[in-house]
């Protein structure tokens, strides 16, 4: 009798039946994990990486799937590498080419600090805005950063908001909403 019930209850939700099985598609993990369980992160394959480039004088958020959860620094790195070709093809563009970048996660209050290298001489950038800008939206983008600090010489570096004001303390991306894009 309880076969027959549930028999009825399975033809009763309006999955049809199949004689054959069949390849089933399963959607990829959230953006919003923060990382891979044990069982992902294995052979199963990719994880969210998330940039902010830039497009049209605003920041853009891009999402680059890759093998394994990216530690800050890889995430910077990737970030200073700028976009790839199909990025480049879909208008976004990067403000920190030639950018040498390091980053320390784990500072009071889930902050990172990243320090920046001198700039060569007679590599005076007009777009620095846009530059800071991407640093700390992709790293206030995963869940163990929720500020950034800058130093440079391992003293503070005041850089621009998005308002234009300066600041040598904990930067998230509520301070660049201006140049946030659609």
């Amino acid at each position: 009798m309880l076969s027959l019930l549930t028999l009825l209850g399975v033809a009763a939700c309006g999955v049809p039946a199949q004689d054959e099985p069949h390849e089933v598609t399963l959607p990829r993990r959230p953006l919003t994990a923060t990382s891979p369980s044990p069982a992902e992160s294995g052979s199963a394959g990719e994880v969210a990486e998330v940039l902010c480039l830039v497009r049209d004088g605003s920041l853009a958020q891009t999402v680059r799937r890759v093998s394994g959860a990216p530690t800050a620094q890889r995430q910077l790195t990737d970030l200073v590498a700028g976009p790839t070709a199909t990025e480049r093809q879909a208008g976004l563009s990067s403000a920190l080419a030639g950018t040498s970048l390091t980053v320390r996660v784990g500072a009071a209050g889930g902050g990172a600090v990243v320090e920046v290298a001198e700039p060569d001489a007679g590599s005076g950038r007009s777009d620095e805005l846009l530059g800071y800008a991407q640093i700390v939206c992709t790293l206030t983008s995963r869940a163990d950063i929720g500020s950034v600090v800058f130093t440079q010489g391992g003293q503070p570096l005041r850089v621009p908001r998005g308002d234009g004001s300066l600041s040598d303390g904990p930067l998230t991306g509520a301070d660049y909403r201006e140049l946030i894009g659609p």
